[in-house]
């Protein structure tokens, strides 16, 4: 009876394996340096009770930065028939939505995701996706704001945005329109490859800038390291949107907590898996903004970071 209940194990264990619900997560980037974004997805799904090869199964496809790649990998996941895509970009969340319209998206917008037809409305999403508004467009004057703060003469900036980003044309048009408010000169170079970026920074020989802004792109984030060594290469304070920069060099960083956000996104996810209807699950609009300071850069560009800006800083690198 025992052998026979013993042998009666693994087969019972196969079937609870073969149950366990299957996650799809499709992003544009690389796996490096993602670590601390998918602990905060992990911890999103495990806040509403599940815990990977525990009891859910996740399935990674990333695109390695090659946009065209991602339609291909979204028709994976959908060929795989995982119960929920957690889509943490833009244009993965546009690949996804493309791919099906049946099967759950969870995405995260840098942008209004109304504008890109991801959802009908805030408020009652209406189809299958739902997810995370990070409000990029929003945060760029205030972005410029606190990058006048800590280099209060600069007069001339030079913006570096990603043209293949679907958000690209919204993101100018704001960072243009607070700029002028401001009295700022903008100059505009695309960088979409490690050899466009090379040949922005390359410009500053010719004519330097009082400033460089980055936009919020997934690739230029995949690509930081490069950008923080070339700002510093060239003496020039920069701006950027999130704490991955000032923590390996860069001047400065505001924007949303990108880990919380994807905590969110794994909320979402947990949600939908229990049962929730993406069509029935509101945007939820990003809360959580963070202002990172490196000192440390800010003293070898002789720049003196006021008492103001440290005081309201979450974060200051020393």
């Amino acid at each position: 009876m025992l052998g026979g209940a013993a042998a009666a194990w693994p087969l019972t264990a196969r079937a609870q394996q073969a149950a366990m619900p299957v996650v799809g997560f499709l992003n544009y980037t690389s796996p490096d340096g993602f670590t601390e974004r998918l602990r905060g997805f992990r911890q999103g799904l495990k806040e509403t009770g599940y815990v990977e090869r525990e009891n859910v199964a996740i399935e990674y496809r990333w695109a390695e930065n090659e946009m065209d790649r991602l339609p291909g990998l979204a028709a994976e996941l959908v060929h795989r028939q995982v119960a929920v895509i957690a889509a943490p970009t833009t244009v993965a969340a546009l690949a996804a939505k493309a791919a099906t319209t049946t099967i759950p998206i969870v995405f995260m917008s840098h942008e209004e995701p109304v504008r890109h037809g991801l959802v009908a409305s805030l408020a009652r999403p209406g189809g299958n996706l739902t997810g995370i508004n990070i409000f990029s467009g929003e945060l760029s004057a205030k972005r410029l704001e606190l990058l006048r703060e800590i280099v209060p003469k600069a007069a001339r900036v030079v913006v570096l945005v990603n043209p293949t980003n679907p958000t690209a044309e919204t993101t100018m048009r704001d960072v243009e329109t607070a700029a002028r408010t401001m009295g700022l000169q903008i100059q505009v170079l695309n960088a979409s490859t490690s050899r466009e970026i090379n040949a922005a920074f390359a410009t500053f020989m010719r004519e330097l800038p009082d400033a460089v802004f980055v936009s919020l792109d997934a690739y230029l984030n995949s690509r930081r390291a490069q950008l923080v060594n070339l700002a510093s290469r060239h003496a020039v304070p920069a701006t950027f949107s999130n704490r991955d920069f000032p923590e390996i060099g860069g001047l400065m960083s505001y924007g949303t907590n990108i880990v919380d956000t994807f905590r969110q996104v794994g909320v979402y996810t947990g949600r939908i898996l229990k049962g929730a209807k993406p069509a029935e699950l509101p945007v939820v609009q990003a809360s959580k903004f963070e202002l990172v300071i490196n000192a440390e850069t800010a003293r070898m560009l002789g720049l003196n970071v006021p008492p103001s800006l440290l005081a309201i800083a979450d974060e200051v690198i020393e």
